[in-house]
């Protein structure tokens, strides 16, 4: 046996009752959104409160909310979850009609319900992404042929998908659009639907955002700035420039942890939306290398677990588990991608590492969910193993005595 072969056994969770890799990827991310939320809120704190780590307590007291109802809802079986999926997506649905009604208006936005007697505010279209999630799931596992085959069953998660969009819109919160609507479709293909159905789909989807667009013409600064952002850095450019100086700071290795510059009034939102900007600058190219990496080791166990369940006939566990590491790719990938200017701002925080509880708390459960369809596959994959040889020896019926004496006799001969 050669190293690597040892080193690969060595790392392997094949005999574990859960992936620890998983679960070291979620806790090391939670950890470093504690930090450097800490770090990047300080200055802001002090100003608006007099209590330089007010908002380092505050994400304190939500990771540790998060962990104990991640902790409760690993041992909710997912039958309760596939059962209650129609039910969780009217309650998401509720959820954004009521935050359109009676919600928090900041900046511009209504996204936040303030709930009587909870010292913090909701964010609606927080949970209606698990809602979503969970509902779809069980909606695959129940018409996964038809999906395949049908355009009417293919377009009806699209369908419950438009009204979603619609009531996000009008908040408005475009972000959660895009996240949402690629987990859909990408939840879908994972299913195996045709791929000419997606590149119809994605031609009027180019052609709705172009429309809107060019509706407003807030949203047109946007694209222009995102294109050249230094052409008006005092205004419509101001964030992206100012997270750009950020990474430019940051060099290498960083300026070292609590020393960043752009922290101090410049960056906008940055222990939320533009907390991985100060990241940056703070623990240098390495160190966002690293956060990335621990993103991409999640996603990666994500996928396998939904691909262990799939391959053990446990469809909900694992379009749950696909739809759960798209939805987490795709927002940290459109939060990394805005602090660097690939793409126009959108107000989307970074999973499991920025401030803000409705975040975290739904990051944590949904990795609650990926480690609960994991333990239940292997669970089934060792009933499997340990019941396959005795139903090869209890297919064979014993001889009788006469029959075994006939063996015996012609054995001879």
């Amino acid at each position: 046996m050669n190293r690597l072969e040892r080193w690969r056994r060595r790392l392997s969770t094949a005999d574990q009752p859960f992936d620890g890799w998983l679960l070291v990827a979620t806790l090391s991310l939670m950890l470093v959104g504690w930090v450097m939320v800490t770090s990047a809120s300080t200055e802001v704190a002090s100003s608006l409160t007099g209590n330089p780590y007010y908002f380092s307590i505050r994400h304190g007291i939500f990771l540790v909310g998060a962990v104990v109802l991640a902790g409760l809802a690993l041992r909710v079986p997912l039958a309760w979850w596939k059962a209650n999926g129609p039910l969780l997506l009217l309650v998401g649905i509720g959820l954004l009609v009521l935050v359109l009604l009676v919600g928090r208006e900041v900046n511009g936005s209504r996204r936040w319900l303030s709930i009587p007697g909870i010292p913090f505010n909701l964010q609606a279209s927080e949970v209606a992404k698990l809602c979503l999630i969970a509902y779809l799931a069980g909606y695959l596992e129940r018409f996964l042929p038809q999906v395949r085959q049908q355009w009417g069953a293919f377009l009806r998660p699209l369908m419950v998908m438009a009204v979603i969009a619609v009531l996000l819109i009008l908040e408005p919160d475009y972000g959660a659009v895009v996240v949402m609507t690629g987990c859909v479709m990408g939840m879908l293909l994972m299913a195996g639907a045709p791929w000419g159905r997606f590149v119809l789909l994605l031609v009027l989807v180019a052609g709705g955002a172009v429309l809107l667009a060019i509706a407003e013409p807030y949203r047109m600064a946007r694209l222009t700035s995102f294109a050249d952002p230094w052409a008006d850095q005092f205004a419509s450019g101001y964030q992206l420039t100012q997270a750009l100086i950020a990474y430019g700071r940051g060099h290498w290795l960083g300026m070292g942890l609590g020393n960043s510059v752009q922290k101090l009034f410049y960056l906008p939102e940055a222990h939320t939306d533009f907390v991985f900007a100060v990241l940056a600058e703070e623990l240098g190219l390495f160190g966002a290398i690293a956060v990335i990496g621990l993103f991409a080791l999640l996603i990666w166990r994500a996928m396998a677990v939904g691909r262990r369940a799939e391959l053990a006939r446990l469809p909900f566990a694992a379009f749950l588990s696909y739809g759960i590491a798209l939805i987490i790719g795709a927002q940290a990938f459109i939060n990394i991608a805005v602090s660097t200017g690939m793409l126009p701002t959108k107000g989307l925080t970074l999973p499991l590492l920025s401030y803000g509880g409705s975040s975290l708390v739904v990051s944590a459960l949904m990795m609650a969910l990926v480690l609960r369809a994991d333990i239940e596959t292997r669970r089934a994959l060792r009933r499997k193993r340990s019941a396959a040889p005795r139903q090869a020896v209890g297919d064979v019926t014993p001889p009788r005595p006469r029959q075994k004496r006939a063996l015996q006799e012609g054995m001879t001969q």
